[in-house]
């Protein structure tokens, strides 16, 4: 499985699930108000975790793609999709709306993306149905989503084996964020070095400490 970051929270996903059938996944395409340009991308699944421009531009993504965008169970190609429900903000949706929380089963690994998440901390009934997590992307910018302190404490709920963070500030991008800096230091990194992919398999998971991975947008 390749695992690419094109910024903000969108993410590419190859996954090769058996020797014939290769699955395209994209996840939060944004719209280039962002002032972000995306890549040209094609896929067999689009997932969008809630209708902002940010992370809903699906008309940008080709191959007349299977577009999942709420809740509920999905099957695509024998990739499991599982959407559970959450909030944008701390204020059970009051201020920014719904979030669909996203876990991917690909490959026997199990991929997590919080999407927008703004709420400091998961409900029990959450958890259970994110289930284990071998990867999680979190978003880690703070002002619309958790800041670092808040993703610390998400993480300790979810316990995944690979962290990759997202949803931060970056060069060219419009609205203001924390930096991932700001997150590194919060968990006690002083430097890390970025990556432009992450290629993992199931065998490559160790269940010891939880390691955090850089991706180049």
């Amino acid at each position: 499985m390749n695992i690419i970051w094109h910024g903000q929270s969108c993410f590419q996903i190859s996954s090769s699930q058996t020797k014939n059938n290769h699955v395209n996944i994209v996840i939060d395409p944004f719209s280039e108000e962002t002032g972000l340009r995306i890549p040209k991308l094609e896929a067999d699944i689009v997932l969008v975790t809630h209708q902002h421009s940010d992370h809903n531009n699906v008309k940008a993504i080709s191959g007349n793609p299977f577009v999942v965008s709420g809740p509920g169970e999905y099957e695509i190609k024998e990739v499991f999709v599982h959407g559970t429900s959450s909030f944008h903000d701390s204020s059970l949706g009051k201020e920014r709306g719904n979030n669909t929380i996203y876990t991917i089963e690909a490959e026997d690994l199990r991929i997590c993306h919080l999407g927008d998440l703004g709420q400091k901390e998961l409900t029990p009934e959450q958890v259970e149905k994110i289930g284990e997590v071998d990867i999680l992307m979190i978003p880690v910018g703070g002002v619309f989503t958790l800041s670092a302190k808040e993703a610390m404490k998400i993480m300790s709920q979810i316990e995944p084996n690979i962290i990759i963070p997202m949803h931060y500030q970056l060069p060219k991008l419009k609205m203001k964020l924390d930096g991932l800096d700001k997150f590194l230091k919060t968990m006690g990194i002083k430097k890390i070095d970025s990556m432009p992919k992450l290629s993992i398999k199931k065998k490559d998971i160790i269940s010891e400490e939880a390691k955090i991975v850089v991706l180049n947008p």
